[in-house]
């Protein structure tokens, strides 16, 4: 593995010069100049060190990016059904990323509850029927084809406002499912 391009990369992901990444680390430049070259290799505590810094720890860092998963099917789906609504979570553990996507069904007359007030925000595309989103005491309604964006910092529920199922994908940012 070639530590340093990849401490270099992280690095400049981060917008960091290589002096501040050492001022951090309580490193010279040239020593971080060293290790981007691969001119020299760090100690198991200097790389934590370095690592912390970068906002990664040794199991992240050295983690195979082909270990990743990308592509997800209907046997990582987790599926809950109560009072008329359908919620897939469609990306396994994805409360850990920066977006939660949720695949929702609404039955006629159903109901998503209202949401207290979080940060973030949420969008959604409807793929059948139409719903109603209430944001605070305005409503809004949303078809087949269309999308819905808003900031959740204001209660909000999204209704069925139909006579048929409703189906959306609903993602929100940071996770709140």
């Amino acid at each position: 593995m070639d530590i340093g391009s990849k401490i270099k990369r992280l690095r400049l992901q981060l917008n960091l010069s290589q002096a501040e990444l050492a001022d951090r680390c309580e490193l010279t430049k040239g020593y971080i100049s060293q290790l981007e070259n691969d001119v020299t290799s760090p100690s198991i505590a200097t790389l934590c060190d370095i690592l912390a810094a970068l906002g990664t720890d040794l199991a992240e860092f050295f983690k195979r990016e082909d270990d990743e998963r990308v592509v997800f099917g209907a046997d990582d789906f987790i599926e809950k059904r109560e009072s008329g609504m359908s919620l897939k979570w469609i990306i396994p553990n994805a409360q850990k990323n920066i977006m939660e996507p949720v695949a929702v069904e609404l039955l006629a007359g159903a109901e998503s509850g209202e949401d207290t007030p979080h940060e973030g925000e949420e969008f959604g595309y409807v793929t059948e029927g139409k719903i109603r989103i209430t944001l605070d005491k305005k409503t809004y309604i949303c078809k087949r084809g269309e999308a819905f964006y808003y900031k959740a910092s204001v209660p909000h529920k999204i209704s069925n406002a139909g006579k048929s199922t409703a189906k959306f994908l609903w993602i929100s940012s940071p996770p709140n499912f």
